[in-house]
C-alpha cells in the first residue's frame, strides 16, 4: 500500500519541469528534514526553479518529504520495494530517479535521524583509581581501600541543543563495588542472551 495518495503523485510529476536531474536530487535532499518542506525561502526557491506556483512547490515538497520518510521508515532498501509505491502511470523516467536518489540518499538520512533522537546521556570516557582513607572520624575507616571512579558523560545534543560533557566522580568501598560489579555481569548477561537470539 502506497504512502501517498493520488494527489502526491501529481504533485511528484511537476518535478518533470526540473531543468536537471541535479536539481530533483537537490530538491529530495532539501525537503527531508522535519518541516524543512514548509520553509517559506524553500518554497519560493522550488516555484522559482520549476516555474511553479509556491503551492505548487509546496505541494512537490510535502509529495517528496513523504515518499522520503516512507522509504526511510521503511527501511526500503532494493529498487524493486521503491518502483512498487508508484502508480503505474507514473512517468518511467522520473520514477527511475527519484528510486535511484532514494536509494542513494536513504542511508545517510536514517543515519541522521537516528542522530537526532532524544537518547539518554552516554558514557564517554572512565577512569579509576584505589586510594586508602588515611583519615576519617572513625579508627575503624581509616586505612581502608575505596575505588574513585571519575566517568565523562555526554548529554544528548537534541536535548540541549548542543553537546554538552559532565563529570561525575564517585567514591566507592569494596562493597558497593562488589554490588555495582555483580549488577553489571547480570546486565552483561542479559545482553548477550538478548543479542544472541
Amino acid at each position: 500500500m502506497s504512502p501517498l495518495a493520488e494527489q502526491h503523485f501529481s504533485s511528484l510529476q511537476l518535478l518533470l519541469k526540473a531543468p536537471s536531474k541535479d536539481v530533483v536530487r537537490q530538491l529530495c535532499t532539501d525537503s527531508y528534514p522535519s518541516r524543512a518542506h514548509e520553509s517559506r525561502a524553500l518554497i519560493d526557491n522550488t516555484a522559482r526553479i520549476l516555474s511553479v506556483s509556491s503551492t505548487e512547490a509546496m505541494q512537490v515538497l510535502t509529495a517528496v518529504h513523504m515518499l522520503s520518510h516512507h522509504v526511510v521508515y521503511h527501511n526500503l532498501s532494493a529498487p524493486e520495494q521503491i518502483l512498487s509505491i508508484f502508480p503505474d502511470t507514473f512517468h518511467p523516467n522520473l520514477k527511475n530517479l527519484l528510486t535511484k536518489i532514494l536509494l542513494e540518499q536513504s542511508t545517510t538520512w536514517r543515519n541522521e535521524s537516528l542522530a537526532s533522537q532524544i537518547s539518554l546521556p552516554q558514557l564517554v570516557d572512565m577512569e579509576w583509581r584505589v586510594d586508602m582513607k588515611t583519615a576519617s572520624d572513625s579508627v575503624s575507616r581509616m586505612a581502608v581501600p575505596t575505588c574513585i571512579l571519575h566517568m565523562k558523560i555526554q548529554d544528548s545534543p537534541h536535548v540541549s541543543g548542543s553537546s554538552c560533557d559532565s563529570s561525575v566522580t564517585v567514591e566507592l568501598s569494596k562493597e558497593t563495588l562488589d554490588t555495582m560489579l555483580d549488577g553489571l555481569g547480570r546486565i552483561r548477561d542479559q545482553l548477550s542472551a538478548v543479542a544472541g537470539k
